[in-house]
């Protein structure tokens, strides 16, 4: 999905793309990597400031199990 960014005025049309957006209240992005790195876990971040957004799921599927490559993540309320 789409995210525009608008900074200074000047709007930046699908600036990032979100993997999944659910009911506009859940960002769910995909990866398929050997280990999740703080660089994943900061672009999760970012979509949800950017979205206005509170939880996020980072799922990795190039685990075993897949329960354990999901890691969420929530944003404090504004």
């Amino acid at each position: 999905m789409p995210l525009t960014v608008e900074f200074g005025g000047v709007r930046l049309g699908c600036a990032y793309r979100m993997d999944l957006v659910i009911e506009d209240a859940l960002v769910v992005e995909l990866k398929c990597v050997d280990s999740i790195l703080p660089v994943h876990h900061a672009q999760l971040l970012s979509y949800l400031r950017l979205s206005r957004m509170r939880f996020g799921l980072l799922v990795n599927f190039n685990v075993a199990r897949l329960r354990n490559g999901v890691k969420r993540a929530v944003l404090d309320p504004p």
